[in-house]
């Protein structure tokens, strides 16, 4: 595991679990019993991205740190967000118009495109390393803040099967906006996880929540 610096420098860690799993070329939906998974086509969802390039990028990398970053980012992670956002459990005003114009194989085609795309390496602030190493691979233990590492993996490549996103390379900002939005319950994607996020971003301090955003940004 390795650490990009503001500046371009690389920082080497020793990694504290096996790698997370490479993120998949295709998104697959769950079938019913004696179906087969649909699958999406990563051409067809690059055709269909022209309308996300504005805020995500042509090729996922979003260039505003205010937007995410989609490349790269497991294809069932993104297709579960498209239809939260359609149906109304997650809410934002720029993306609900274009999740509600989605088939399921529209969005089955974007997340194939994205998640076989390549992340911008993007750097971390050295000032605020070791704090966010801190909490990102320990939590805070005597608040009952968990690790980010338990479910980001080490490299913060995140696990797919269990819907566990990728964070590494995001934006900070990004980032830092989400986890406010979950400390002051306005998302709630992590209805089915206990609402663990709600609870863990509940907990940090907000230069708890700067560091980690900033480590999060330069982990690979």
């Amino acid at each position: 595991m390795g650490l990009l610096l503001a500046g371009g420098a690389l920082a080497q860690e020793q990694p504290a679990a096996a790698p997370a799993a490479q993120v998949p070329q295709q998104a697959a939906a769950q079938p019913a019993a004696g179906e087969a998974p649909a699958v999406g086509s990563a051409d067809a969802g690059r055709t269909k991205s022209v309308t996300c390039a504005a805020c995500h990028g042509a090729d996922g990398n979003s260039v505003s740190p205010e937007w995410p970053t989609l490349a790269g980012q497991h294809a069932n992670y993104i297709v579960r967000q498209l239809k939260a956002f359609k149906a109304g459990e997650r809410n934002d005003v720029t993306m609900k118009p274009f999740a509600l114009m989605l088939s399921d194989q529209d969005m089955l085609d974007l997340a194939a495109y994205f998640a076989a795309q390549v992340p911008t390496p993007k750097g971390a602030d050295p000032a605020l390393v070791s704090l966010g190493q801190q909490i990102y691979r320990r939590g805070v233990p005597d608040r009952g803040v968990t690790a980010c590492i338990g479910c980001h993996g080490p490299t913060g490549h995140g696990n797919p099967l269990a819907a566990f996103p990728r964070i590494s390379y995001q934006h900070a900002p990004y980032v830092t906006k989400t986890l406010g939005q979950y400390a002051a319950g306005e998302r709630k994607s992590d209805t089915d996880k206990n609402q663990m996020m709600r609870n863990v971003a509940g907990l940090l301090l907000d230069d708890e929540v700067k560091a980690v955003a900033s480590y999060v940004q330069g982990l690979h």
